[in-house]
């Protein structure tokens, strides 16, 4: 049994990221994983602001990023779910990555997936979020990226549940 970690960052409750994240969710329960799941929509997470503090000691910053942060050492298996929007993902996501600073050299040995949707057709424009989401995993240490779901073409709130890309998110997550 392995622990995931889901992580979708869209600021949209019930988006079409969030959906995914569900189906995932469901195929790595059906695996017999345990799954934790967590939208950041709403949550306190404050930009990393380079003091380095946390070098020496906890990240002076209080919020909901230390919980989160802290989940991904725990995790084996962590999925980051995404909107696109001006070909990168969204802020909520990148904020989070950032503050992992406090601790990425400990996140060592883990499978990353990435789900990403966007109300654009066209695929190119993905590939700035992949980008980033792939500078991040290179960051940690012996840790790889394991699947990834591009769904293009989506933007009103559960257009994605018509889409392939959701057997696909179920199967991953089945796969884990």
């Amino acid at each position: 049994m392995k622990k995931v970690l889901i992580l979708s960052g869209s600021p949209r409750k019930a988006g079409n990221s969030e959906i995914l994240c569900e189906r995932f969710a469901a195929g790595a329960r059906a695996a017999g994983h345990y799954v934790e799941r967590f939208s950041l929509a709403g949550k306190q997470i404050g930009f990393c602001r380079a003091c380095y503090a946390c070098k020496a000691g906890p990240c002076p910053q209080q919020d909901a990023a230390i919980v989160f942060v802290q989940k991904m050492l725990e995790a084996d298996v962590i999925v980051l779910s995404t909107p696109v929007y001006f070909y990168t993902m969204c802020a909520q996501l990148k904020a989070l990555i950032d503050r992992s600073v406090m601790v990425y050299p400990k996140i060592v040995n883990k499978e990353f997936y990435y789900m990403m949707t966007m109300a654009d057709t066209d695929t190119s424009c993905f590939k700035g979020t992949i980008e980033a989401l792939r500078g991040f995993v290179d960051c940690c240490e012996g840790s790889k990226e394991c699947g990834m779901i591009c769904a293009a073409g989506v933007y009103e709130r559960g257009e994605i549940r018509d889409k392939p890309e959701m057997q696909q998110a179920y199967d991953m997550g089945l796969n884990c």
